[in-house]
């Protein structure tokens, strides 16, 4: 596959999960809630968790936000479901890794459609769209 192709396909990955976003809404009980905003754009962000132990059981998000900081949460969500803290943890500073060009095996993530997200990281400006579900993520252990 040509590297225009993949791009290609990378941006429908994004924009599928941007407009058919996965774990969208709002759980009714007490479910642990995290907020987090980006300033400088005005995306913002909620996560929720239901939490059985340490392993993340369901996981939920609402916010406004680009594509990218939309998309990104989503395909977060997919991909901590049933992964205790400490490994949600760890796929955090991976995809942080990712997203300033450092070399990361994607399949670590348990989750291929993280992998659209790669390019992003070609846009300094655009890096805090697509961390912003996980750094607030990472305030789940705080």
């Amino acid at each position: 596959m040509s590297h225009i192709d993949l791009d290609t396909l990378y941006r429908q990955v994004i924009m599928d999960h941007y407009k058919h976003p996965r774990n969208r809404g709002t759980f009714e009980d007490d479910s642990l809630t995290i907020e987090m905003n980006n300033p400088t754009c005005g995306d913002r962000i909620f996560l929720q968790f239901k939490l059985n132990g340490d392993v993340v059981e369901d996981m939920k998000f609402t916010g406004e936000g680009c594509s990218i900081s939309l998309a990104s949460a989503s395909m977060m969500t997919q991909a901590v479901k049933g992964k205790t803290i400490d490994e949600a943890l760890e796929m955090s500073e991976l995809f942080s890794k990712m997203m300033i060009g450092q070399e990361v095996d994607v399949d670590d993530f348990g989750l291929e459609d993280i992998e659209a997200l790669q390019g992003v990281s070609n846009f300094p400006a655009r890096i805090k769209c697509a961390t912003l579900a996980w750094k607030a993520m990472e305030r789940v252990n705080k």
